[in-house]
């Protein structure tokens, strides 16, 4: 048995979240082209009969521009200190730019095996990503490189292998059946949350969180209800829609990933609830997960 740790950086939307789920075969992180769509720490464990890999998905480091920011940037830190292996992964079809080189320094201060994985190769000819695995490797140095498309899962077999030669432990962590630490509540509320990002304008995400109050199995069917968090009542307007429509769309899109997910029939309920901030900061920031979010 070889087992280890390896964690997932990057800036934000370079298809982290997307890579997990690819190696995984299953969606245990959710995916948006909006930043910061992970604010948590997100274990995804990879089995194989003699093999063992816990893949940790991080925030997506960058400069930050606030509170919110920081908070994302620490846990990311936390997991590279913690780890066997780092995994910095680029998007191809974007220019190596500042955020690239912020995480590279950041990488010049661990010693620890860290590859690169070029994600998006579909996107571009072979010319230009040899050209791109050129620049990267005149900014860091290497231990292996990896071109993927995570999105049509192109190369995940051979990042896996790669990963494999640098193990280091021949510990059980995890029971062969698990796929993810993370709880059914929170793997339920996270894709809620995804689909207000997908439909919903910039000033939603980051002030809403979503919450599962109960889940409850009757006759082979999931009954769930799910709290949506917002600090403002427009912004309840908002998610709830015209006539309840965006709520209701919402509801039709998160059922069908928790049906997948959990290979069930799922009854879902929607509720938003406004917390305002000015009155009952505490709460709030204790449900969204970050109690120094916006302290002054």
């Amino acid at each position: 048995m070889k087992s280890g740790f390896v964690s997932i950086i990057g800036r934000p939307n370079v298809g982290k979240s997307t890579l997990l789920n690819s190696i995984l075969g299953k969606r245990v992180a959710i995916t948006s082209n909006k930043p910061q769509t992970t604010r948590n720490m997100i274990q995804g464990i990879y089995n194989e009969a003699d093999t063992q890999i816990v893949f940790v998905d991080t925030p997506g480091i960058h400069k930050p521009q606030n509170k919110l920011g920081k908070v994302l940037n620490k846990q990311a830190y936390f997991t590279i200190n913690d780890v066997d292996i780092v995994i910095m992964v680029v998007d191809i079809s974007e220019k190596v730019g500042a955020g690239d080189k912020f995480v590279i320094d950041i990488l010049k201060n661990i010693d620890k095996p860290v590859f690169l994985v070029i994600n998006k190769i579909d996107k571009l000819p072979r010319e230009e990503i040899l050209k791109k695995i050129d620049e990267y490797t005149k900014l860091y140095d290497f231990d292996e490189i990896v071109p993927v498309s995570a999105r049509k899962k192109d190369n995940i077999e051979r990042l896996v292998s790669v990963i494999k030669k640098y193990l280091p432990d021949n510990i059980k962590y995890f029971d062969s059946n698990t796929i993810t630490s993370s709880s059914d509540s929170f793997i339920i509320s996270e894709y809620v949350r995804e689909k207000i990002l997908d439909l919903t304008e910039e000033e939603v995400p980051h002030a809403v969180t979503c919450i599962t109050e109960n889940i409850a199995e009757e006759n082979g069917i999931l009954n769930i209800s799910v709290l949506i968090v917002v600090d403002r009542e427009n912004l309840k307007k908002i998610i709830i829609g015209k006539n309840g429509n965006m709520i209701k769309e919402i509801g039709i899109r998160a059922r069908k990933e928790i049906e997948n997910y959990f290979n069930k029939k799922v009854y879902l309920d929607l509720f938003v609830k406004v917390i305002p901030k000015w009155r009952d900061r505490e709460k709030f920031l204790n449900m969204i997960g970050y109690k120094d979010f916006l302290n002054k």
